[in-house]
């Protein structure tokens, strides 16, 4: 008698189809520490010291990279630098699994700082409708900042949805 593990899979609207449940959770592991390989490597070549934190929530991979040193990664926890560094690591990890990744990678508290500025955008854009106008846009972001921007405005009553295409993707918040 064999030991076969069943799988639940749904297919998206795309018609792929993608694992659930356990089998994700032990995808998103790998995903995590691919991930964690090939940052640890960037780091040793570029001899700075980190220490990697490997987390799976809401059906994403998180990889968090820290240092006890203030100023260790300060070059590499820089926006634009972080966002291109996680686009490198998401390939890194679909060259390797054949499967897209919507890996998170944060280096030295760099989302806590991004999520500290969306709120304060939020906060403008909130101000402005309660001063009268009747919508306010917010500048260009990716997927991921616009779903915390999302949730954002949500807990402060009002509505919001994306507009534009491509690199030109926005919120737009409005009164609920």
């Amino acid at each position: 008698m064999t030991d076969e593990k069943t799988t639940v899979q749904e297919p998206t609207s795309t018609g792929e189809v993608v694992a659930t449940g356990a089998e994700l959770e032990q995808q998103l592991v790998e995903e995590g520490d691919i991930a964690a390989d090939y940052i640890e490597e960037l780091l040793d070549i570029a001899d700075l010291d980190g220490d990697l934190d490997i987390d799976v929530r809401a059906g994403r991979a998180y990889l968090s990279v820290s240092s006890e040193e203030a100023d260790a990664l300060n070059t590499l926890s820089k926006p634009d630098t972080v966002t291109a560094l996680q686009e490198l690591t998401r390939l890194a990890v679909q060259n390797r699994t054949g499967r897209f990744s919507r890996l998170i990678l944060d280096i030295g508290g760099s989302r806590d700082a991004r999520a500290d500025e969306l709120s304060a955008l939020v906060d403008a854009a909130v101000a402005r409708i309660e001063g009268g106008a009747a919508s306010a846009s917010l500048p260009p972001m990716s997927s991921y900042e616009r779903k915390l921007v999302h949730d954002l405005v949500g807990e402060r009553g009002f509505t919001s949805e994306s507009e534009g295409e491509g690199r030109d993707r926005h919120t737009v918040i409005r009164k609920a």
